[in-house]
């Protein structure tokens, strides 16, 4: 299976580059590949959420995308420059614009931010599973 576990920043980057290529192939249920994917899924958020201890489910994308920020010291002009306009930067944090799903690939696959501060937060709505 050819995976190992996540003790630092670059076991994290490696593991966040095996499974970004399972997001433009989502492999079938079942397979290898799944399984694989789902432990890869596993490890990433045991480590993000040991080394980057946010509240997930309590905020909104764009509000955890702030949080980031801070926290890893990046700016709007660094937005700005992932995302290829001032504009766009400034409308996402000021809440005028929503991310796209390519935005939040970008921001996982870049700035190595935790997709599950971006996915599904906020999106509470509290029924019992």
């Amino acid at each position: 299976m050819n995976i190992r576990p996540i003790r630092n920043e670059a076991d994290h980057a490696w593991a966040l580059s095996e499974i970004g290529r399972y997001f433009d192939h989502e492999p079938e249920e079942g397979t290898p590949e799944a399984d694989r994917f789902d432990v890869l899924a596993t490890l990433i958020e045991a480590y993000e959420r040991q080394h980057w201890p946010m509240e997930s489910g309590t905020m909104t994308p764009v509000e955890a995308l702030k949080e980031f920020m801070a926290l890893t010291g990046k700016s709007q002009s660094d937005l700005a420059n992932l995302l290829g306009y001032r504009s766009r930067a400034s409308e996402i944090l000021l809440g005028k614009r929503e991310l796209t799903v390519d935005m939040m690939n970008m921001l996982v696959r870049e700035w190595k931010m935790p997709a599950d501060l971006l996915i599904g937060t906020g999106a509470s709505s509290g029924k019992a599973a």
